[in-house]
């Protein structure tokens, strides 16, 4: 058997079906990839900037002492309790602090309800402390249960630190955001 005919320089180059649709599809990815990108870019500043509050306007709060809610809010009713290892009651404003997430008091197992109570009685302790400040300004973004949602940071000599930090240093809390993913609290 004779092997193919070698091209010569006057005959056109052969293109199979599989170089053609390569081609068409490379074609396609180089349309749309500035989309992609700026899609991501408007992506990653929303979630920025949910994160963040409303650009880092940052007001202190010496709020008083702290209870676990339920505890001390008889007659007297205490004005700041913490409802779980997030989430604040201000009065009669419902704060959710960001930038972490720590384990639900209702979870799904018994590891998840003691990191939990553990996760609530060091929030109350770190904002028993001593004053504090919130961000959000005047008027907090909110999530979808009404809660303000704000960071918290305490600045000292040494500096500042950080409630969402110490909460996920302590192995409390988890980070929130990009890729965290789902919490195993359970396993």
């Amino acid at each position: 058997m004779a092997p193919p005919p070698k091209s010569s320089a006057n005959s056109p180059p052969r293109f199979d079906a599989r170089w053609q649709a390569r081609r068409r599809r490379a074609a396609r990815w180089r349309a749309a990839r500035w989309w992609l990108l700026l899609a991501a870019l408007l992506a990653g500043g929303l979630l920025l900037a949910r994160w963040q509050g409303s650009g880092g306007d940052w007001q202190a709060h010496d709020a008083g002492r702290f209870v676990l809610c339920g505890e001390g809010r008889g007659e007297g009713r205490a004005a700041n309790c913490v409802i779980d290892g997030d989430t604040v009651m201000l009065g009669q404003r419902r704060v959710r602090l960001t930038g972490y997430d720590a384990p639900e008091i209702g979870g799904a197992c018994e590891a998840e309800r003691l990191l939990a109570r553990r996760a609530q009685l060091a929030l109350r302790d770190w904002l028993n402390r001593g004053a504090f400040e919130l961000d959000g300004g005047a008027d907090p973004p909110r999530d979808l249960y009404g809660r303000e949602l704000r960071g918290a940071r305490r600045s000292d000599a040494m500096g500042q630190e950080w409630l969402a930090e110490a909460m996920v240093e302590a192995g409390l809390a988890r980070t929130t955001g990009w890729g965290a993913g789902e919490a195993g609290w359970c396993g």
